[in-house]
């Protein structure tokens, strides 16, 4: 009689309205391509996942970036830049913009988090304006005429990319992983220690805590996300022809 009632309590536990709602969410995206423009849809995905990653940093660790989008479009360009000119294929070239992402995440992140509130605030303002006049003076970048001509490529050698529906579900699974792995962050001991900080970051360092690198590796995962986001756009706007104005 017990092992019967632990076994519905799990059950209901494991089928609770979240897990509903998520599954249904799961196959509207499935679904959707059949009712609306894949390219529109791969474009919200982009941007959302862009969102739930800045998120990770301001909703979780409480820290406000003004220059989240530097790492959203140094993920784009590199990708881009990837996978025209090295001749990467596309999930390579976006490995290249997560990286590329993360470093400058680290750089920006190192400096940001010396300092506390408006202040560390403009440090992230100051810093993405540099990489946005980089981004503008760089040949690799052709300045405001962006890279052009940015091909999908065949992902593993093995699937089309320029296929609509074949970037598609790889776009949706690439975004499906990105929001696990930002559930896991958030569920997670760490992500804990992110919420302590943000309510009380005294109190989180009279336990013992190293805020600072707690910090820092929370804007570094938010910047690869950014940078995982910005990627995928470089190759979903590819069908426009060019990337410019990402910085």
């Amino acid at each position: 009689m017990q092992q019967t009632t632990a076994i519905s309590a799990a059950k209901r536990k494991h089928w609770n309205p979240e897990t509903i709602l998520i599954l249904i969410g799961i196959v509207g995206l499935v679904l959707a391509p059949l009712h609306f423009y894949p390219v529109f849809l791969m474009k919200v995905m982009c941007f959302a996942l862009f969102a739930c990653a800045f998120n990770l940093l301001l909703g979780y660790t409480g820290i406000l970036s003004f220059g989240h989008a530097a790492f959203f479009g140094g993920g784009a360009y590199f990708t881009a830049h990837a996978v025209k000119e090295w001749g990467l294929t596309p999930e390579l070239g976006i490995l290249v913009g997560v990286v590329g992402a993360a470093s400058l995440g680290l750089v920006i992140g190192f400096l940001a988090i010396r300092r506390q509130g408006i202040y560390s605030t403009m440090i992230t303002l100051a810093l993405s304006q540099m990489f946005f006049f980089f981004c503008l003076q760089a040949p690799f970048t052709h300045g405001e005429d962006g890279i052009q001509g940015i091909p999908r490529g065949h992902l593993f050698g093995l699937i089309d990319l320029k296929e609509p529906l074949n970037m598609y579900f790889f776009v949706l699974t690439v975004f499906l992983l990105g929001m696990l792995a930002i559930w896991r962050i958030i569920n997670s001991p760490y992500g804990m220690i992110l919420k302590s900080i943000r309510e009380n970051e005294n109190r989180a360092i009279s336990l013992g805590y190293s805020v600072s690198r707690y910090k820092l590796g929370a804007f570094v995962m938010s910047a690869t996300l950014a940078g995982l986001a910005g990627g995928l756009k470089a190759l979903v706007f590819s069908r426009t022809g060019s990337l410019d104005g990402q910085g």
